[in-house]
């Protein structure tokens, strides 16, 4: 039976009682890897932590007890390597006990885990393990030959592990683990101590790694146990599709649900099949499940039927809209809960079906402990029905501690006391926040938040690019698709180039980063200052 003593939400409140009671807990010390491990392995080593499903079908379950000496023993392995407080251990691993392993043992040692998505291609890699300096890596075999070809260019990167076995300029995860002793002190760190670096795609220039200290876990707690109706009842179960590369996966599930001792179903899913995941939510006696909208989307044109046994499903990512509500109330028997947060800044908006009505089109409201308004363009909160930019009030744990070596980045992002989200809504007289649109121009696909100038950088690399622009055009299914103009040095294009192109990003970058279609213009449309007017080209690119 879960304990409820590490739970922050108590259920028998009205939205607004729980606001404005909620106080924050204010630890001295504070570690992702004791609150999430060592604490469940002291007091119950043989509860279950984690239920891996392979992709044969068969199942591997981790107690907390083992989860603690497993990573103890990894966290042993670092520090031989020379990982130590502060130092970058990068982790190129798709859904696998061995990703969490990673994070403990960098938690363990006062270490950064730097999460990375496994569709990187070489340069998007080259970027990140170059740009966060990361010391170690653990990867698996499909991804080695990437690495491979980056690790010329990377000097700090000292250690490459390979969960598959040793191979060449790599060592075997596991042999080196077992060679390893399981006794490891914890790292004295607090809440504000770096925990991990996470990469998000803005709309000008490379790649910002916003690094999160290791309070961002408590931060999430109060949305993401909202949202699952009170997280941590008995027989609670875990999963998402979602990478635990990214904060989908890694603080609205894993995370979280590990410090409420609740058992995370794993599994690796290379592309998302509604079959697949239904009969996985059957077998493994899921409760409570994240999927981004675009999952939901292709369960909803599978027509899979009605799935019952499920407590909570929850969503986030982009607006889901009345006719996919309505759909997931037939389908799952129960109200589909929508959040909102971005990697910066994450689950501030929520709903709880449990506790007050769901309004389709709304984000929810301001998750207890969490103050949000809309601003002006000046900076001033502005009343209810106005439309602003959607902005979040510090000090907030679960607000990032800054872009990394980018203070006048950072600086950029606040406005006073508020971090500004680059999303643009009104807060309604009954406080539940709707999203408009986005005042950037970063593009949202299938859940993935994705900046356009890494994309245009990648294009205008080849040698008959002379200019590019890359914008989101709708699409019934993702939200928005990758389109990209290209302005080439003859003046013409061809089918054989245009492949060419989206191949280049496909493999340079990530598949999902791709464009989806690709046009060859005369000219870009831009303002008097020569930046590229993406608005017009929107506009006249839809498909």
């Amino acid at each position: 039976m879960v304990s409820r003593g590490t739970a922050l939400m108590r259920p028998g409140q009205s939205w607004d009682r729980m606001r404005a009671s909620f106080v924050w807990p204010d630890p001295k010390q504070f570690n992702i890897a004791e609150v999430c491990c060592d604490r469940w392995a002291r007091e119950e080593p043989e509860r279950l932590a984690l239920r891996h499903v392979r992709g044969d079908d068969s199942r591997r379950d981790y107690s907390f007890g083992r989860l603690a000496g497993l990573s103890r023993q990894f966290a042993n392995v670092l520090a031989a390597r020379g990982v130590g407080q502060g130092d970058r251990v990068a982790v190129l691993l798709p859904q696998t006990p061995e990703a969490l392993l990673t994070h403990f043992a960098a938690y363990r040692l006062g270490a950064v885990a730097v999460p990375l998505f496994t569709l990187f291609g070489e340069d998007g890699l080259r970027f990140r393990l170059g740009d966060s300096g990361a010391k170690a890596l653990v990867t698996d075999a499909a991804n080695l030959p990437k690495v491979d070809a980056v690790q010329q260019d990377l000097p700090d990167l000292e250690a490459v592990f390979s969960i598959d076995g040793a191979g060449a300029g790599c060592d075997g995860f596991w042999q080196a683990l077992k060679q390893a002793r399981d006794v490891c002190p914890m790292a004295r760190t607090g809440p504000d101590t770096p925990a991990f670096l996470s990469y998000t795609s803005g709309t000008t220039g490379a790649p910002k790694g916003a690094l999160h200290g290791h309070r961002v876990l408590l931060g999430h707690m109060p949305g993401v146990e909202l949202a699952h109706g009170f997280l941590g009842q008995p027989g609670d179960c875990l999963w998402t599709p979602s990478d635990w590369a990214w904060m989908g996966g890694l603080t609205n599930v894993l995370l979280p649900g590990l410090f409420l001792g609740v058992p995370v179903v794993v599994h690796r899913m290379a592309r998302f099949d509604p079959e697949r995941a239904v009969a996985l939510i059957r077998s493994t006696g899921v409760r409570n499940t994240f999927f981004p909208p675009t999952a939901l989307q292709l369960m909803r044109q599978a027509d899979i039927g009605r799935i019952d046994g499920l407590r909570s499903v929850t969503s986030a990512g982009e607006a889901l809209g009345a006719g996919l509500l309505e759909w997931g109330e037939r389908v799952f028997g129960l109200t589909v809960n929508e959040f909102y947060g971005q990697t910066e800044c994450n689950v501030v908006l929520g709903n709880c079906s449990q506790v007050m009505p769901v309004r389709p089109g709304s984000a929810g409201r301001a998750v207890p402990g969490h103050e949000v308004a809309i601003l002006s363009p000046e900076g001033e909160v502005l009343p209810p029905g106005e439309t602003g930019e959607i902005a979040v009030r510090r000090p907030d744990p679960t607000m990032f501690l800054g872009y990394w070596r980018q203070p006048d980045r950072t600086a950029e992002k606040f406005s006073g006391e508020w971090l500004r989200t680059g999303d643009e809504g009104l807060v309604d007289p009954d406080g539940y926040f709707h999203f408009q649109a986005r005042i950037d121009d970063v593009i949202t696909s299938s859940g993935y938040r994705i900046g356009p100038g890494e994309i245009e950088d990648c294009l205008t690399g080849h040698p008959e690019v002379a200019m590019a622009a890359v914008v989101g055009v709708a699409d019934p299914i993702r939200t928005e698709v990758v389109k990209a103009f290209v302005v080439t040095r003859s003046g013409t294009g061809s089918d054989a180039l245009r492949d060419e192109l989206i191949l280049r990003v496909r493999t340079r970058i990530s598949p999902h980063v791709a464009p989806r279609f690709l046009d060859f213009v005369a000219e870009l449309p831009v303002t008097a200052t020569g930046k590229i007017q993406r608005k017009v080209l929107r506009e006249t690119g839809r498909t």
